[in-house]
């Protein structure tokens, strides 16, 4: 397919098109049917604004298939569906006002781990931890991750090769005293 044929009302959709959009990828990709409609071909169009051939062909495919302009607009938002749903939202929360130790689980705070498996358990979701997180931060919840401290060890002061600068002190008074 190297040449698009328009009708007369074809083209003058075209131009408003043209004239109204402020959207560049769009205006280039118009101006591509514009072009092949004239008769150039699909190597020439795609040579102008430094496209592939298969781009253009593409163009002129998706326009030919649908016969509006508005099917050349870019496609936003078709990604993957979240998982995250209003329902886990709310099961989130719920498990946040309460303990785990109460609900079944180990240990006396939450860890994204330990939410993962709650809201598959009860939502029947095997969420990420990101998306935990990302959820967890949407919530305004701040949390710290556990350091384990040592209680300090009573026989510090023996084991330690010099004692503290302040024992020293008290020896050479009692000396001189």
């Amino acid at each position: 397919m190297t040449i698009l044929h328009l009708t007369s009302s074809q083209r003058r959709q075209l131009r408003a098109g043209l004239r109204q959009t402020d959207d560049a990828s769009y205006f280039r990709r118009l101006l591509a049917l514009a072009e092949l409609d004239r008769g150039a071909t699909v190597a020439e169009v795609a040579e102008r604004p430094g496209v592939t051939r298969q781009s253009a062909s593409n163009w002129a495919r998706l326009y030919e298939a649908e016969r509006r302009v508005g099917a050349l607009r870019d496609g936003y938002g078709i990604g993957r569906p979240r998982l995250g749903t209003e329902e886990l939202e709310a099961l989130l929360q719920d498990a946040l006002r309460q303990r785990p130790d109460q609900l079944g689980f180990p240990g006396p705070n939450w860890t994204v781990p330990l939410l993962q498996e709650y809201l598959q358990r009860c939502g029947g979701v095997r969420l990420s931890d990101d998306t935990i997180r990302r959820q967890l931060r949407r919530l305004d919840y701040v949390w710290k991750r556990f350091r384990y401290v040592l209680p300090p060890d009573p026989e510090r002061e023996k084991k330690t090769r010099h004692p503290p600068a302040g024992a020293g002190l008290a020896r050479a008074e009692c000396a001189a005293g």
